[in-house]
């Protein structure tokens, strides 16, 4: 991330009204774009979501929670609350 120099980028009116604020410290400035929620940009969430309708379908087709929780490497109690999850 590239910093840039208050001074140089904003109005001096803004400035003085941000320095009553936080004088000599760094600001960050979330961009205007829209907030993507978490695993939105990588894949993760679309990760877990596949994985946890995998198990439930496995679930709907007769595996125990210990079979699930053994094949996918999970808790019991983890298997127990994806299942259960409304």
């Amino acid at each position: 991330m590239k910093y840039l120099n208050a001074a140089e980028v904003l109005p001096k009116h803004l400035l003085t009204e941000i320095q009553k604020h936080i004088s000599g410290k760094t600001l960050y400035i979330p961009s205007v774009d829209e907030h993507l929620r978490w695993g939105e940009k990588n894949g993760t969430k679309r990760y877990f979501e596949n994985r946890n309708i995998q198990i439930k379908q496995k679930y709907q087709k007769g595996y125990s929670l210990e079979q699930i929780s053994h094949e996918y490497g999970l808790a019991y109690d983890t298997v127990r609350k994806i299942l259960y999850r409304k």
